[in-house]
C-alpha cells in the first residue's frame, strides 16, 4: 500500500469516526428501533396535530419512524390503558393534553392514577384559554360585559366544550369573583359550543385559542381576555385576566409526551432530552405558532410532575367547591 493510498484511508476513518462521535449520540441516545405514538382522541383534533408535528420533527432527530396510533374514547383512559399495557422499555410514548391527567380524572372515572401510572416526560407547548363572546352582545371589552350580565342576572348564559373541563371551571369562578349569574350551558366538545356562540344563541364562553383564534381573527367572536399568566404573542391587545382584576381566572394545557410509570428512569430521561430538542427546534416551533398555541416552558421531568400534581389538586378544589358531579 503506497504512503498517499494509506494517508487518505486513515483521514477517510478519521472523518468517519468524528461523523459518528457527532451523528450517533443523538440516534442513539434513546433507541434504535421504532417509536409509536398513542394519541388518546381522534385524528384530526388538536392533539392529533400536535403528535404528527412531534412525530415528524422526532423521527427525523433520532432515524426512526415514529408511528402515530390514535386510541380515542373516556376521556382518555383508553389511549392511557394501551399505554399502560404496552412493555415498559420507553418505546411506546403518548402525546397528550395535560387535562387527561389534570381536569378529566375528577369527573369521569378512568380506572387509571394520573399521578402514579404515567409519568409526563416532555412538554412541546401550552394551549391558552380565552374569554370570547357573540357578535351581537352589546359589550365590546370585559368590564362592557360585566355591567351588561350584572344588568341581565339569570338570563345569560356561558357554553362550556364539557362539563368539568377548564372552559366549566373558568366560567364558575368568573361567576363568583364577578358577582354575576351566568348559567352553565354544557356542550360535547369545542365546535359545538363555538357554533353556539358565533350564532348568537350563548353570549359568552372560555375557549382555548387554537380553536377560536379564526373565529376571533374574522370577526365572527369577540375576544375579551385571556386566562394566561401574560398576554397572547398572537393576541397583543387583549388583556389578561389577571390585569383586569381577576388573577384566579388563569388556566392552560399543555402538550407533551408521557410514559407509563414503569419505564426505567434512565429511559424517561433520554426521552425527555429528545422531546425538548423537538420542543426548541425553530421550524417545529413555528409550525406551532401557526395551530395556536404558545412556546412551553424549559421544564425537567421532575417540574413537569410537579406540575401536574399542582393542577390535580387545583382542579380537585374547584370540583368540590363548586359540586360539580362526577359523571360515571
Amino acid at each position: 500500500m503506497s504512503l498517499c493510498l494509506h494517508t487518505r484511508r486513515l483521514r477517510r476513518a478519521t472523518l468517519m469516526a468524528l461523523l459518528g462521535s457527532i451523528v450517533m449520540p443523538a440516534a442513539m441516545a434513546w433507541t434504535d428501533k421504532p417509536v409509536k405514538m398513542l394519541v388518546p382522541a381522534p385524528a384530526g383534533g388538536n392533539i392529533d396535530v400536535i403528535a404528527r408535528l412531534v412525530a415528524d420533527q422526532l423521527s427525523a432527530d433520532i432515524g426512526q419512524p415514529v408511528v402515530v396510533e390514535n386510541r380515542p374514547g373516556a376521556g382518555g383512559a383508553i389511549g392511557v390503558q394501551a399505554l399502560r399495557a404496552a412493555p415498559a422499555d420507553g418505546q411506546t410514548v403518548m402525546m397528550i393534553a395535560s387535562n387527561v391527567l389534570t381536569e378529566i380524572p375528577h369527573v369521569l372515572k378512568g380506572g387509571f392514577d394520573p399521578l402514579k401510572d404515567v409519568k409526563p416526560v416532555g412538554i412541546v407547548g401550552r394551549g391558552n384559554l380565552v374569554m370570547i363572546a357573540a357578535p351581537n352582545v352589546p359589550a365590546k371589552d370585559f368590564k362592557g360585559f360585566v355591567a351588561y350580565a350584572k344588568k341581565n342576572p339569570g338570563n345569560l348564559g356561558f357554553a362550556s366544550y364539557s362539563p368539568g373541563t377548564i372552559s366549566h371551571y373558568a366560567g364558575m369562578i368568573l361567576n363568583q369573583k364577578a358577582g354575576l349569574d351566568l348559567q352553565h350551558v354544557p356542550f360535547q366538545g369545542s365546535p359545538p359550543a363555538l357554533a353556539q356562540v358565533m350564532g348568537g344563541q350563548i353570549p359568552v364562553m372560555f375557549d382555548g385559542f387554537a380553536t377560536s383564534r379564526n373565529l376571533i381573527s374574522t370577526g365572527k367572536v369577540q375576544a375579551y381576555a385571556v386566562a394566561a399568566k401574560t398576554r397572547l404573542s398572537q393576541l397583543p391587545d387583549v388583556p389578561t385576566l389577571a390585569e383586569l382584576g381577576f388573577p384566579d381566572l388563569e388556566f392552560s394545557n399543555w402538550m407533551g409526551v408521557i410514559v407509563a410509570s414503569g419505564v426505567p428512569a434512565e429511559v424517561q430521561e433520554k426521552i425527555h432530552k429528545a422531546i425538548r430538542q423537538v420542543a426548541l427546534n425553530p421550524k417545529f416551533r413555528g409550525r406551532m405558532f401557526a395551530t395556536g398555541f404558545e412556546g412551553a416552558e424549559d421544564w425537567n421531568i421532575q417540574q413537569l410532575n410537579q406540575s401536574v400534581k399542582t393542577e390535580f389538586d387545583r382542579n380537585a378544589a374547584i370540583v368540590k367547591q363548586f359540586n360539580i358531579q362526577l359523571n360515571q
